[in-house]
């Protein structure tokens, strides 16, 4: 009996130890989403009280109404429809051609040998760590010269920032995309060559649905990146049915010193449910590629 003594007190301390593991790392978790989550009882509140001030806002409005939201939808000077569709639309089709560009890149660098691919990929990584702040003026000097010859793709258009927010996000996706095709085995594609399939085929018939936790992180994180800028829209749009929604929320708080914050706050509740949405339904997707890209290196 004496000797299973120690044995004992070990496990005891051991359980010990991993339950105030757990509290504190429950403690720290409880802190982290009270700091974050903070805000956005106030931001429902002001967005429900008609006072549309933030000064003399209280926790709960001493009266409840729609003004706000009906204010943002039928305001004529202020399109807010307009905007949450452009962001919405330049966020989508930012994500569906990061993904497949990107695939692409990443595929011809992870299964082709050609000479400076080593140069090239490392061309890719030293464009990703200059800030894009510094980039500013000259981003904004090549879009108004390429719509000199392409209006399409010139300043106030969104082809024009569809097209600067792709050249941002190609070169750390696919070096992380390429990491990803380096783990497919390469006899997948020699059995399939050997029955007769191309490139191609293998590419979206064998690659690509091995790879589809990577392709979902990346769209979504695209997405939402491209959804929340401010910066780069603010220089290449002008025009007020042409801004994104963060770009014409900015100017419900810069109105001629007469600030909004009812309708900023209503707007910034709605704006918030799209990504909210997609992060509720891709949940799982997003678990699975980013423990599978952690597992896999």
């Amino acid at each position: 009996m004496s000797k299973s003594d120690p044995k004992q007190k070990r496990s005891s301390s051991i359980t010990r130890q991993k339950r105030l593991n757990v509290l504190v790392s429950s403690l720290v978790a409880l802190l982290g989403m009270g700091f974050a989550l903070f805000p956005f009882p106030w931001i429902i509140s002001a967005a429900l009280d008609p006072l549309n001030v933030l000064s003399m806002q209280t926790f709960l409005p001493k009266r409840i109404a729609l003004d706000n939201f009906i204010s943002l939808f039928t305001d004529p000077t202020r399109p807010y429809l307009q905007w949450l569709f452009n962001s919405l639309k330049i966020s989508s089709v930012t994500a569906i051609l990061v993904v497949f560009i990107t695939s692409l890149g990443a595929y011809a660098f992870s299964r082709f040998r050609f000479p400076g691919r080593r140069g090239l990929m490392f061309s890719l990584l030293l464009v990703q760590v200059y800030p894009n702040i510094l980039a500013m003026i000259a981003l904004f000097i090549i879009v108004w010269q390429i719509g000199r010859y392409i209006p399409g793709l010139g300043l106030d258009t969104h082809g024009g920032l569809i097209m600067v927010y792709l050249g941002g996000a190609m070169g750390g996706n696919i070096w992380l995309m390429k990491g990803f095709f380096d783990t497919v085995p390469k006899e997948l594609d020699e059995s399939a060559w050997i029955d007769g399939a191309s490139h191609w085929q293998v590419y979206i018939h064998i690659i690509l649905p091995l790879i589809r936790p990577i392709l979902t992180v990346i769209g979504i994180l695209t997405f939402i990146g491209v959804y929340g800028d401010y910066l780069i829209a603010r220089i290449l749009l002008t025009s007020a049915d042409k801004l994104t929604l963060a770009v014409g929320m900015q100017g419900l708080i810069n109105l001629n010193y007469n600030v909004v914050w009812g309708q900023f706050s209503a707007g910034a509740i709605l704006g918030a449910l799209p990504i909210l949405i997609i992060f509720y339904s891709t949940q799982k997707l997003i678990v699975s590629g980013l423990t599978q890209g952690a597992v896999k290196g």
